[in-house]
């Protein structure tokens, strides 16, 4: 058996369809994908639940943002992924993934959709690609999944896509708008040996 000291996560390219989607990286030198990472970052919706390290307010801020992700994939150790309609090539939604612990292969998932693509059931369809293909080439063998607490609909994406609630963690996000005060979490989490969930009506 391998030594688990020298386990590492190299680099990966993304060019995962599915159910109508296609999930690819984002491109930090396509001026469309930093204006929609924009927008989808400072939408009243996406802060309401998450406060991001950079605030973003303008196309510099979202640059700097992009390519701080972006750094992650170069390294292995998260992916930044661009969710668009497979057939349009429209951007719908983002999903983030990244590894948080390389020896246990642990990992935490997140996403957002635009604001014209919500109630189409395109979260619940991207985080089952996304998480089948974190399982199969990250590989990793937990991935955690958090939402604020209250934000009822991110759970229902979540427990229909196989990741069960777990408990809450007390102050482990910020607060709306702030970097100085907490609030808690809602923690799920699916395991690669845990069985696919079935689709269910309305996705």
């Amino acid at each position: 058996m391998a030594d688990i000291r020298e386990q590492t996560f190299a680099p990966h390219a993304l060019d995962l369809r599915g159910d109508g989607l296609r999930l690819r990286l984002w491109d930090q030198g396509r001026e469309e994908d930093v204006r929609t990472w924009l927008r989808g970052r400072a939408d009243p919706e996406f802060r309401r639940w998450n406060t991001p390290l950079i605030m973003e307010r303008d196309l510099a801020d979202a640059r700097e943002s992009l390519a701080s992700h972006l750094a992650e994939a170069a390294d292995g150790s998260g992916m930044p992924v661009c969710v668009t309609d497979e057939a349009t090539g429209a951007v719908l939604g983002h999903v983030g993934l990244h590894v948080t612990n390389r020896t246990l292969r642990c990992g935490r998932v997140g996403y957002w959709i635009l604001p014209e693509a919500r109630g189409q059931g395109v979260a619940t369809r991207a985080l089952r690609l996304a998480t089948r293909w974190a399982f199969r080439e990250l590989p990793l063998h937990r991935i955690e999944l958090g939402h604020a607490v209250g934000h009822e609909a991110s759970c229902r994406i979540a427990e229909r896509c196989g990741y069960p609630a777990e408990g809450v963690q007390r102050d482990a996000m910020w607060q709306e708008g702030r970097h100085d005060a907490y609030r808690d979490c809602h923690l799920h989490a699916r395991l690669t040996t845990d069985p696919e969930p079935e689709p269910r009506p309305g996705r």
